[in-house]
């Protein structure tokens, strides 16, 4: 028996060990940091130990951009999120462009929200969305989630260079007049031009192509090779620090909890009781249905049937664009063929939905029973984009 429980407790204590040991060997999560100490998918760490070994003049920039080291040829800024560069900051880099520097911006993706001083001077706006093109690579799978966007025009760092692996799922413009489109796709512009003074600024739409998951497809790579060959490199990582802020001191939270206990005794104290609670009134609602008959009598009422018609072609294609990533300025027919791409939905499908839609229209006046056999073709349509039907129409 005694021998029994030894054996029983060594094998919780090596449990407990076992457990211990596992949670501490536990793998961090990857960061979205796009920081050059970063190891991760998302992380600069690869390009900035690529460059090193081959010998690039390669440093980080670990204080504020008020003063850029003398010597500096290109300094990258990574799409910071932790602190906004300040206006005093922007003056400094359009000074260090102006005497011949070169500045890459890779801008956050949302825009409007990390770093509003760089988009008013460089004059930035979303654009619209790629879409898909696995070009240049072996299988889809190498990238999911990215696109092969064409360099338009092979000038400054972008010289020989022909195709570059981006996210799918962002694109913006620079309403500057000398601005200048490098690289994108269809009417998407993924990397912008600037030329400033005697230095230029290149604005990318993301920092995809410096990132570790892409740093080796198609021509990521040679783009910084070519920048690094110009002289010293800095990449800022002053703004992916986050300010830390003194903790409050310990007596004042003392204070804090010392007088919520006084307020709610005062309460609990003084406050009036009115009696027995009162049981619980029942009420009993109008169901779904009552309310969806009335709505479609109103409907048949007003006879609005032409003025809803074009607004189940506009909804589904609002649908097909935010599932979809389907821009609602292509036509029909290259709609209908990256539908059947992206979800399986046959071309045909959507494109006799139109033309019934087109037909319909012109008629006049428009039965109940034409919008309701629309309505039912174009919801088995958006139950299709939305994954939630089966192969068969209902």
């Amino acid at each position: 028996m005694r021998n029994a429980r030894v054996a029983v407790v060594l094998g919780l204590m090596i449990a407990v060990a076992l457990a211990v040991g596992l949670a501490s060997h536990e793998a961090p999560p990857d960061s979205p940091v796009p920081s050059i100490t970063n190891p991760g998918p998302l992380g600069l760490k690869a390009l900035f130990v690529y460059l090193e070994e081959r010998g690039r003049d390669v440093s980080a920039q670990t204080s504020s951009l008020d003063s850029i080291p003398a010597g500096t040829r290109t300094l990258v800024i990574a799409a910071p999120q932790a602190q906004p560069i300040t206006k005093e900051e922007v003056a400094a880099l359009e000074r260090f462009v102006r005497g011949g520097g070169t500045l890459v911006y890779l801008s956050p993706h949302a825009l409007g929200e990390h770093q509003p001083g760089m988009e008013d001077w460089l004059h930035i706006v979303p654009g619209a969305l790629p879409g898909t093109n696995h070009q240049g690579l072996a299988s889809e799978w190498v990238d999911p989630a990215g696109v092969t966007v064409d360099v338009w025009l092979p000038a400054g760092a972008l010289r020989d260079l022909s195709l570059l692996r981006v996210a799918r799922d962002r694109s913006l413009r620079m309403e500057r007049e000398d601005a200048v489109p490098l690289a994108g796709l269809g009417s998407a512009g993924v990397l912008w031009r600037w030329d400033l003074g005697q230095g230029e600024v290149y604005v990318a739409a993301g920092p995809d192509l410096a990132e570790n998951r892409r740093l080796e497809l198609l021509d990521n790579l040679r783009l910084w090779d070519a920048l690094a060959a110009r002289g010293p490199l800095r990449f800022d990582e002053f703004h992916h620090a986050v300010i830390t802020r003194p903790p409050l001191a310990q007596g004042l939270w003392v204070f804090i909890a010392q007088s919520l206990a006084v307020g709610l005794v005062y309460v609990v104290s003084r406050g009036t009781r009115f009696g027995a609670p009162r049981p619980l009134r029942v009420e009993r609602h109008r169901s779904s249905r009552e309310y969806v008959r009335s709505l479609g009598w109103l409907m048949r009422r007003a006879k609005v049937e032409a003025e809803l018609l074009p607004e189940l072609d506009t909804g589904l294609r609002r649908l097909m664009h935010e599932r979809l990533g389907i821009a609602p300025s292509l036509p029909d027919t290259e709609a209908a063929r990256l539908l059947e791409e992206t979800c399986g939905v046959p071309a045909r499908d959507y494109l006799d939905a139109k033309e019934d839609l087109l037909r319909t229209k012109e008629r006049t006046p428009i039965r109940p029973a034409d919008y309701t056999r629309l309505a039912r073709r174009y919801a088995f349509l958006e139950r299709r984009v939305t994954g939630r039907s089966g192969d068969s129409q209902e």
